[in-house]
């Protein structure tokens, strides 16, 4: 299996697992649910052969460990839809804890599309995220590189974009560190960086939906973000404007 850069990658941030923790199969069932006809019954070996998980409930049960669960997906190599989850040894904020990640990935293509913010809402509300988003593959890695400091020195973000601080210097867990196309916040992350403000939101609330939680999906464009575009790249500009908090730059 190849990664394709015509993906779409959703990631959320949550609080770590504790022993037994039902969360991975809410995660797994809910995506199920998102997107008609999906079956994540399979994984892989080390060869990255395919092998079949005809009682993969059980198997997910009696083989999540270490603060995650293991690598799943379909049974379609083109339109192929993973995901996994792990413990990630570092806070997402200052002198936090260890943190729960899910990373899923699934085909920018019609149906991907259609079934993004569901999919989204399903990883997020399952895992009991602070904040996550769905993002193309292509528009990801440049909003990545927006985290300041860089390895090579200080921050270079690309097409104008503001610098972003490293967790370390991020406030609360709830304080998302980017935005992406798809954002979603816990009914905490969006009292943390003020949303939504009726007098300045209607725009994004025309995008938005409520979750079940009380958190929100918010749709920065229509279409898929993509950075080349520029009426795409101005939203993306105008959120960061909105929510100075995000990426912590609020915060000296």
């Amino acid at each position: 299996m190849t990664s394709s850069q015509n993906e779409l990658g959703i990631i959320v941030y949550a609080p770590a697992l504790v022993r037994g923790d039902a969360l991975p199969l809410a995660i797994i069932h809910g995506m199920e649910r998102a997107l008609p006809g999906l079956r994540l019954g399979w994984t892989t070996s080390g060869k990255e052969d395919l092998i079949a998980l005809p009682h993969r409930d059980e198997w997910i049960a009696a083989n999540s460990t270490d603060g995650g669960f293991p690598f799943l997906c379909n049974d379609d190599n083109d339109h192929l839809v993973t995901v996994a989850g792990w413990e990630n040894p570092n806070g997402l904020a200052a002198g936090n804890p260890p943190h729960f990640e899910v990373h899923a990935d699934l085909p920018l293509d019609a149906a991907g599309i259609a079934a993004a913010a569901d999919m989204l809402e399903a990883v997020a509300e399952g895992a009991r995220a602070f904040w996550g988003h769905a993002t193309p593959i292509n528009a990801g890695v440049e909003i990545a590189e927006q985290t300041s400091p860089t390895l090579e020195g200080p921050p270079c973000p690309p097409r104008g974009l503001p610098a972003l601080k490293l967790p370390k210097k991020i406030r609360s867990p709830e304080i998302p560190h980017r935005l992406g196309w798809l954002n979603y916040w816990s009914a905490a992350a969006a009292r943390a960086i003020g949303f939504p403000d009726p007098a300045c939101d209607a725009e994004l609330l025309s995008r938005s939906r409520r979750t079940a939680t009380g958190g929100w999906v918010v749709r920065l464009t229509d279409a898929p973000l993509d950075l080349d575009t520029p009426a795409h790249l101005d939203a993306l500009k105008r959120a960061y404007e909105r929510f100075p908090e995000i990426g912590g730059r609020s915060t000296p």
